[in-house]
C-alpha cells in the first residue's frame, strides 16, 4: 500500500520517526540505524512496510533497500515480529547482521533487547537454510572471482559474503558481478560485502 514516504523530519525518538508529507505526519518506527541518519527539519525518503493485522495498522521505515530486506527476511522467522526485528537492526548495520547470521554469530543478535538464545538461534538456523548449500556452490563454481577464492583458500569468506548479500535482497547474479574486479583472497567477508554494496547502491 505504501512503498516509501518522503518528505521533512519532524519528529525523532526512540524507535520512532514522523515524516511530514504535505501535511500529513507519518509515524514511522524505524531502527537506531535509521533514526541515527535523519535529521529533524531535513527532508528525507524512508522506504516502508505495512503491518495489518487484525486492529493492528502500523507503518515501518527504513533508510535504504538493504535495511528493509533484512527485515523481511527476519519477519519470516517463526516467532519474530516487527518490533524484534526492528530491535536486531537497531544493534548493527544490515551488513554486519547479515554476515553474523551466515557465520552463526548468535551472541550479536542476542545483544537486541528481547532477543533470547533460542530467538537468536532460529533467526540463524532458518535464514542459513534458506541460503542453501546448492546456491552458496552454484555461485561459488559459477564465478571466475569464487575460483581464484578457491584456489587462494579464500572461498569461505566468498560464499558468506555471497550469503549475506542475498539476505539483504540482492541475487547470487549481482552479489557476484559486484566481485568482479576485487582481489577476495586477501579480503575478509566483511570486507567483500562493503567493497560490493558500494557498487551495487551506485547501480
Amino acid at each position: 500500500m505504501f512503498y516509501y514516504v518522503d518528505g521533512t523530519v519532524t519528529v525523532l525518538e526512540q524507535g520512532l520517526a514522523v515524516i511530514d508529507c504535505g501535511g500529513v505526519g507519518y509515524a514511522c518506527h524505524a531502527s537506531q540505524n535509521t533514526i541515527g541518519k535523519l535529521k529533524i527539519g531535513t527532508r528525507a525518503r524512508l522506504l516502508t512496510y505495512l503491518n495489518v493485522r487484525e486492529d493492528i495498522f502500523e507503518l515501518y521505515g527504513f533508510i535504504d533497500e538493504e535495511e528493509l530486506s533484512c527485515f523481511k527476511m527476519m519477519i519470516g522467522v517463526s516467532g519474530v515480529g516487527p518490533k524484534a526485528a526492528l530491535a536486531i537492526l537497531s544493534i548493527a548495520p544490515p551488513d554486519r547482521l547479515a554476515l553474523s547470521i551466515i557465520t552463526g554469530d548468535e551472541k550479536l543478535l542476542m545483544q537486541a533487547p528481547g532477543i533470547g538464545k533460542k530467538i537468536a538461534q532460529r533467526v540463524v538456523l532458518e535464514l542459513r537454510d534458506k541460503m542453501s548449500k546448492e546456491q552458496l556452490e552454484t555461485a561459488s563454481s559459477a564465478s571466475p572471482v569464487a575460483a581464484a577464492a578457491v584456489a587462494g583458500g579464500g572461498v569461505n569468506h566468498t560464499q558468506e559474503a555471497v550469503a549475506a548479500l542475498m539476505v539483504l535482497g540482492y541475487s547470487q547474479a549481482e552479489a557476484l558481478h559486484a566481485m568482479e574486479g576485487l582481489d577476495t583472497t586477501q579480503m575478509e567477508a566483511e570486507e567483500i560485502i562493503r567493497q560490493c554494496l558500494k557498487k551495487l547502491v551506485k547501480q
